[in-house]
């Protein structure tokens, strides 16, 4: 389950038709900008296969890069390497994270908080990144599928994508009394001779906005902001993709 074993090959091959990276990237850039921040040391959590940490690396910032599939640190070790980029890649999950020192800034992009599923858990893995790992006056900066996008978007829906070279259903179920989102992919990829298939199961928590807020209070957070998905444009009840920013 959120095993990223298989799935990590084609990750990249999905991924970047629906999200700039890029885009990402910028916004981030421009909250070390409207914050008043420098930061050199970068920690990216559930980094996935580094599309956030290598472009950020290119940029200059120092990074280290988190995630607890090995399959996707491989694919980002070895994307790094061709760019001869010079990161720290650490098979860890976010609710054990155990760095070597401290960091300026600290991310998490793309869904990683909506992976603990355990509100106790959530609030553990705030407060020691708090009180652990993120210098003084440094920046936590996350983001979730929100409960909106989790309950009603993708809700009990199921998804088809069929190219040339992979065909996946995906199906959904939300579990409204423990607000989880039950995902289940089944995945066809076309071969030479015919097809190889594989499944994966994902379950994500369906947080609002105020349970994350509480949970970074709980931590030690005191500024905290949010966004509508990345720009700076408020919330609403429609809202996809929150943006958190916590200090």
């Amino acid at each position: 389950m959120n095993s990223y074993t298989n799935f990590a090959k084609y990750y990249d091959i999905l991924m970047h038709k629906d999200i700039s990276y890029s885009k990402i990237c910028d916004f981030i850039e421009n909250i070390f900008i409207l914050k008043d921040l420098n930061p050199n040391l970068i920690c990216d959590l559930a980094c996935g296969t580094g599309n956030v940490s290598i472009p950020l690396a290119k940029r200059g910032y120092e990074l280290i890069s988190v995630d607890k599939s090995i399959d996707m640190l491989n694919i980002a070790r070895e994307k790094a390497q061709k760019d001869n980029l010079d990161i720290l890649f650490l098979n860890q999950s976010i609710t054990r994270l155990d760095l070597f020192g401290t960091c300026d800034a600290f991310l998490c992009m793309i869904d990683g908080i909506n992976y603990i599923l355990n509100p106790s858990s959530l609030i553990y893995a705030f407060k020691r990144i708090k009180d652990c790992f993120l210098n003084p006056g440094g920046i936590l900066i996350f983001d979730i599928s929100s409960y909106y996008k989790l309950s009603s978007v993708i809700g009990n829906n199921t998804f088809i994508h069929d190219t040339d070279e992979i065909f996946y259903a995906w199906e959904n179920r939300f579990l409204n009394n423990k607000q989880l989102s039950d995902m289940y992919l089944n995945f066809f990829i076309k071969k030479k001779n015919g097809y190889s298939r594989f499944c994966e199961r994902h379950l994500q928590r369906a947080y609002t906005s105020d349970e994350i807020k509480i949970a970074l209070k709980k931590a030690g957070f005191t500024d905290i902001d949010t966004y509508n998905g990345f720009s700076f444009t408020d919330v609403n009840e429609k809202t996809e993709r929150i943006v958190f920013c916590a200090r």
